[in-house]
């Protein structure tokens, strides 16, 4: 029984991010368990976001808690939220350098003809979110990616240049393609989901 309750006041003491980070620090058992618990949902979420299939998604977020516990000495906390930021960024990270190895990342600044018509704005309120994350995934790497550091990670095209090696035009055109495919993706789903 000792066990158990040493176990519960464990939990109930870990409710802030400073706490967890100074449990972390100080050495106290399960500790980096607990930070595995309370922020794996979220890593596999973002890591969905990028990278489509499941058993890959739990290659990146192995990867990244790996990083995330031999690199939490260089985290600078900065307030309630800001470990799981940066615990997203990293996992976002991670993603990307896994979709550099083993996709054909094809970033290019150049619009086909086909996509320069105008997409109807979709009314994204309609779509379930898993549907939405769904339509996202299906989008080819490129797009995925910097659709998903624009709004998602709220980076701008030149921070998006930066990180990917490219251009901020590049980025851009690569975000306004994402959007015309997925706008059509979505309209397709609504009419389809009328019948």
């Amino acid at each position: 029984m000792q066990g158990l309750w040493s176990i519960l006041v464990y939990i109930v003491t870990m409710e802030t991010e400073l706490q967890l980070l100074k449990a972390i620090q100080s050495g106290q058992q399960d500790a980096q368990r607990q930070l595995y618990e309370r922020y794996a949902g979220q890593a596999m979420a973002t890591g969905m976001r990028y990278v489509p299939d499941p058993d890959q998604v739990r290659d990146v977020v192995h990867d990244s808690f790996v990083k995330i516990l031999t690199s939490l000495d260089q985290f600078n906390y900065r307030g309630e939220g800001s470990l799981r930021a940066w615990i997203k960024s990293i996992v976002a990270h991670q993603a990307i350098n896994h979709i550099k190895q083993y996709e054909h990342l094809k970033l290019t600044d150049q619009f086909p003809e086909s996509m320069v018509q105008e997409s109807e704005d979709p009314d994204v309120d309609r779509v379930p979110p898993d549907i939405l994350n769904k339509l996202i995934s299906e989008l080819p790497a490129g797009y995925r990616i910097v659709l998903n550091l624009y709004v998602f990670e709220q980076k701008s095209h030149k921070e998006i240049a930066h990180l990917l090696g490219i251009k901020p035009e590049t980025s851009a055109s690569q975000f306004s393609r994402a959007k015309q495919a997925l706008a059509k993706r979505i309209n397709e789903y609504l009419n389809n989901s009328k019948l």
